[in-house]
């Protein structure tokens, strides 16, 4: 299946990508363009937009495209849900939501700026998404124990 987004990806553009590929779709195919192109763009490629005004999946009230395709595709893992809202931190006004969130936010802008597209940003920053989502883990596992 193919997902079409805005260029220059920061927090959620990266974090959703991971999450399709990890738990909707592992073939998936991403396309990047320009903010004013994605709707256009999704109808002649037949792919599915994300993380753009007037998508279906995107933000919604305090809740991130992350949160959106969580509850499409009714992933119930308590890890992702964790990891969750450190993303919804990062990506909305609320940067405050967990103590990783602003971390997330300074290390997704900076895998932006050394990058030369969106393609090797997600490829560099897959890993702290794995690492993230381990944390996740550990953190559940450790809250079921006490």
């Amino acid at each position: 299946m193919k997902w079409i987004t805005r260029s220059h990806a920061v927090v959620d553009r990266i974090a959703c990508p991971w999450l399709i590929r990890k738990f909707v779709d592992s073939r998936a195919e991403f396309i990047f363009v320009a903010a004013d192109m994605v709707l256009e763009k999704a109808k002649e490629l037949d792919a599915v937009p994300f993380d753009i005004k007037g998508a279906e999946l995107g933000h919604k009230d305090d809740k991130c495209t992350f949160d959106a395709l969580i509850e499409k595709f009714k992933l119930r893992d308590p890890a992702l849900l964790e990891l969750a809202q450190i993303v919804r931190g990062a990506d909305t006004a609320n940067k405050d939501l967990t103590p990783q969130s602003r971390g997330l936010l300074a290390i997704a802008e900076g895998f932006r700026l050394i990058t030369s597209n969106d393609f090797e940003n997600m490829e560099k920053q897959f890993p702290v998404y794995d690492a993230l989502y381990a944390f996740c883990c550990l953190k559940i596992e450790s809250t079921k124990r006490s």
